[in-house]
């Protein structure tokens, strides 16, 4: 039995799907994101866009905060201008539910948001965390290499197994956004070393195994790998539960309106349970 509030359920009686947007800069025009951002947006986010010094980084964060408070408006029952956004000490963002609740959902909505090279990505689930990332395939080698040295041993093993060039490339990436969507889930950002925790992956796509940091013993996750345009990375973290969303909906460009989304099944959950059953059967 679940305990703490009902699950949110479609009409079906099935768990909410998790809702991802992908929305590209050039999906919203900079003067119509612009004329949203000045009714939209709070004190804070209009004081931090107003700090970029190019203005390519201020039209990312601009398109990256409407698209965030369209889709939770629309997610909320609340209008744009009324979405309250705190952050933690670690920078997290969460939306602050009003007196009663939100008109659509209750006390359970969250969400995470991530951007990079143009491109802009919102995850949304009913129940438990959510944690995102996005990165474009074309980064530096020499960065690439130096975010590989953050992994654990038996991760750099595995990119090393790859020789030079685009493949161990793509090995780094692959690790580097599920590590970034597990510790963004966990609200913990650049405070989770990522030697604290791996992954084990399937060559092409998938995650096969996950071994927790410590403080996640129990944890149980699941991880979905998708490239959703040409080289272009996206992973996502949704903490797993009984009964909790067993598909995805993928939304393309800015939601104005609920256009058909690319649905598709979550994977099964990994972890350090899924770990200790996969050791007992080989025994």
């Amino acid at each position: 039995m679940i305990r703490g509030r009902p699950y949110v359920t479609s009409a079906t009686g099935a768990a909410e799907p998790v809702k991802v947007w992908l929305c590209a800069n050039d999906d919203l025009p900079p003067a119509l994101a612009g004329v949203l951002a000045a009714h939209w947006l709070d004190g804070q986010e209009k004081e931090t866009a107003g700090r970029f010094v190019f203005d390519r980084d201020r039209r990312q964060y601009v398109v990256a905060h409407t698209l965030m408070r369209r889709a939770l408006a629309m997610e909320a029952g609340l209008v744009e201008p009324e979405l309250v956004i705190w952050r933690s000490p670690r920078g997290r963002p969460f939306l602050q539910f009003p007196e009663g609740g939100l008109p659509r959902g209750g006390h359970q909505l969250d969400f995470n948001l991530s951007h990079a090279g143009g491109y802009n990505l919102l995850g949304v689930v009913r129940r438990h965390r959510i944690g995102v990332d996005i990165e474009r395939a074309d980064r530096e080698p020499r960065s690439l290499e130096t975010i590989a040295r953050t992994f654990t041993p038996q991760e750099q093993t595995w990119v090393a197994a790859a020789g030079w060039g685009g493949h161990r490339e793509r090995r780094v990436l692959r690790l580097w956004t599920l590590k970034e969507a597990y510790s963004k889930a966990r609200g913990l950002g650049l405070g989770l070393s990522f030697d604290s925790f791996s992954f084990t992956l399937d060559e092409d796509r998938g995650v096969t195994a996950f071994s927790p940091p410590a403080d996640d013993p129990a944890g149980r996750w699941s991880f979905l790998e998708l490239e959703p345009v040409p080289d272009v990375l996206v992973a996502i973290a949704v903490r797993a539960d009984e009964g909790g969303p067993a598909t995805l909906e993928l939304h393309h460009g800015f939601p104005w309106t609920r256009s058909a989304p690319l649905a598709m099944a979550l994977p099964e959950p990994v972890g350090e349970e899924t770990d200790r059953q996969d050791r007992v059967l080989v025994r």
